[in-house]
């Protein structure tokens, strides 16, 4: 059975998005099976795997106003065991579609019960904000990754963050624990940033994964592009970082892996009968 893991923090521009993306698409690499749940009305990790944002696009939004049928609405995309059910615009009219429905708060994890069986991880990119679809993402999920930018206001608003997470654990959901904090666009030069960082540690103790994501250029520009990193440029630094990410995190779940550096060739669809 799979697990699920929701990729939230209500401050937008924290590396969620990122941290979402390039994780599924190592673990996917390193011999897992992955499917991305995009829950932002942004569809950032939609088009950050390269797919197109049509109007004719089957999204989540169909799911939850029970349009059509969870297979329906899963993509493929370019690497070999990652799939991604995508999201547009249209997401943001859920909210109000959810209000009226009786528990509400377990739609999705209803949607996702059908598919479980059929990945080792399915991960959930929240939007930023704690509203129903955040509340509906935590409901489902078996744990939660909280990325956290290493800037001056990165603790501010996560008492806010950790009460809601508190509150479904209470209420709807009470196996839901915090998986791991990745601290994120780390700058080693600066003593505030390193102090930041410090202060992140102090707060969440053995929950803060040891390894930090760097600030990178490639990282930024690689969704422009359509792709992970691991696809963009495996040789960069913040390909390097989602990769030992990755490692730290299967090592944590006592997960088997397949080894791979960033001169491993990766195996895109299409090519899994070509040697």
């Amino acid at each position: 059975m799979g697990k699920i893991i929701s990729f939230a923090n209500q401050k937008g521009g924290v590396g969620k998005t990122t941290t979402c993306v390039n994780l599924s698409a190592y673990l996917a690499v390193m011999g897992q099976k992955v499917l991305i749940l995009d829950l932002d009305p942004q569809g950032n990790a939609t088009s950050g795997v390269g797919i197109e944002k049509k109007k004719s696009l089957k999204t989540v939004y169909d799911l939850i106003d029970g349009d059509c049928p969870v297979e329906e609405v899963i993509l493929p995309t370019r690497i070999v065991g990652l799939d991604i059910i995508p999201s547009t615009v249209d997401l943001a009219a859920a909210e109000i579609s959810l209000v009226s429905i009786q528990n509400r708060e377990k739609i999705l994890k209803n949607i996702l019960e059908q598919v479980k069986d059929s990945y080792d991880f399915i991960m959930i990119d929240c939007q930023p904000s704690l509203g129903l679809l955040t509340v509906n993402a935590l409901t489902a999920s078996d744990s939660v990754i909280i990325p956290m930018q290493c800037e001056f206001y990165a603790l501010d608003g996560i008492t806010q963050l950790m009460n809601t997470i508190r509150l479904v654990k209470f209420h709807l959901n009470p196996s839901l624990d915090v998986e791991g904090v990745v601290r994120t666009m780390k700058d080693n030069r600066s003593n505030l940033i390193n102090q930041v960082s410090q202060e992140i540690i102090k707060f969440f103790k053995s929950k803060v994964f040891e390894t930090y994501i760097p600030r990178n250029i490639r990282l930024a520009e690689a969704p422009s592009h359509g792709l992970p990193i691991v696809l963009y440029d495996p040789s960069s630094k913040g390909a390097e970082a989602y990769l030992s990410l990755a490692e730290e995190f299967l090592n944590r779940n006592k997960i088997k892996y397949k080894t791979i550096t960033k001169h491993t060739k990766i195996q895109l669809r299409g090519e899994e009968n070509n040697g």
